[in-house]
């Protein structure tokens, strides 16, 4: 957000802070608190922009704090975007853990309410750089419009995304396939971060984990955490985000995806992390451990995608995605 707003619009982000004693949920004194410290600073908030399900916690909001950031928004007369673009990686979905969209909500003023999606997560389409903006909002529709001339989406690539969304049968089985793997791959890895003492933030959605090393800090300060993350890229050679990225207040987490490696490249991670919590406890004790170096790279090569012709009509023309035909699976809203 701090990129994709503030980068050229100059648009100034006032972070909504929230903490793990509550296991990071937005609440409405943390609302108050960020809503407070903009306007005693003579800005004016426009809006209020959330991620469901959250990067990087790899959470869900539930309806009833959904309801509560509607009614803010509703009460202060901004507006709430929601950038659901992780809405189909929900993984072991339970009461409690489903997703549910900012469009479900009642008693809202719909001028207000903003959706942001794009397929780049769900359907692993991130190279074709296509979004939706979906609004009530006929001025936020006119601006969208005439800003997308400047990024057009290709005829070919409209024409890829019509035929795959067109097949309902393998959006279907591909978001169910996802889904079992996310939450297969997850568990493993939790497990084994687990093993060597390394707790993550419990999760349900996305591609990663919240992990927490507070406990490998020499100081419980940003600089502290800035020198762990040093260590763990350079030394520990994996690839993680500090919290201090993402503006988290507590020192120590750190944002790690698993979604984006095989099998064999998770467990080298898990390796490498194992060997540097063991060195460290060895260090204490000055105790030499080498690691045992990775075997080949291993890449899966049981994945097979396959589209079925697109839907036209008796005249031969592609279906628009307003003909009266069923919708795919991607835009259903769930009560």
């Amino acid at each position: 957000f701090d990129r994709d707003l503030g980068w050229r619009t100059k648009v100034q982000i006032i972070p909504v802070h929230c903490n793990s004693s509550t296991n990071f949920q937005i609440t409405r004194p943390a609302l108050e608190t960020a809503y407070d410290q903009a306007t005693r600073t003579g800005s004016t908030v426009k809006g209020l922009v959330i991620a469901n399900p959250s990067n990087p916690l790899g959470t869900c909001l539930d309806r009833t704090t959904l309801e509560s950031l509607v009614a803010f928004a509703t009460e202060k007369r901004i507006h709430l975007v929601a950038d659901e673009i992780y809405a189909a990686t929900v993984f072991h979905p339970t009461t409690s853990t489903q997703f549910v969209s900012v469009a479900d909500p009642a008693r809202c003023d719909p001028d207000l309410i903003h959706i942001v999606y794009s397929l780049s997560k769900d359907m692993g389409l991130p190279g074709l750089r296509a979004g939706v903006v979906y609004s009530y909002n006929d001025a936020v529709v006119r601006c969208g419009r005439r800003m997308s001339s400047f990024g057009l989406v290709s005829s070919q690539t409209q024409h890829l995304l019509a035929a795959m969304l067109s097949d309902e049968d393998f959006v279907g089985r591909f978001l169910l396939e996802s889904s079992r793997r996310l939450g297969e791959r997850h568990g493993r890895f939790v497990t084994g971060l687990d093993r060597v003492g390394i707790r993550c933030l419990e999760s349900c959605a996305g591609l990663f984990v919240w992990m927490d090393l507070r406990h490998l800090l020499k100081e419980a300060s940003y600089e502290g955490e800035l020198a762990l993350w040093r260590v763990i890229v350079n030394e520990v050679k994996l690839n993680v985000s500090p919290g201090v990225s993402f503006h988290c207040v507590e020192p120590g987490w750190f944002r790690v995806c698993f979604a984006n490696m095989d099998e064999g490249t998770m467990e080298v991670a898990l390796q490498r992390i194992r060997a540097f919590i063991q060195g460290k406890a060895a260090a204490e004790n000055n105790v030499v451990v080498v690691m045992k170096p990775p075997g080949k790279k291993r890449w899966q090569k049981d994945l097979r995608l396959s589209f079925k012709t697109v839907r036209r009509s008796e005249e031969g023309h592609v279906s628009s995605p307003h003909s009266p035909m069923p919708r795919s699976p991607l835009l259903w809203a769930r009560n």
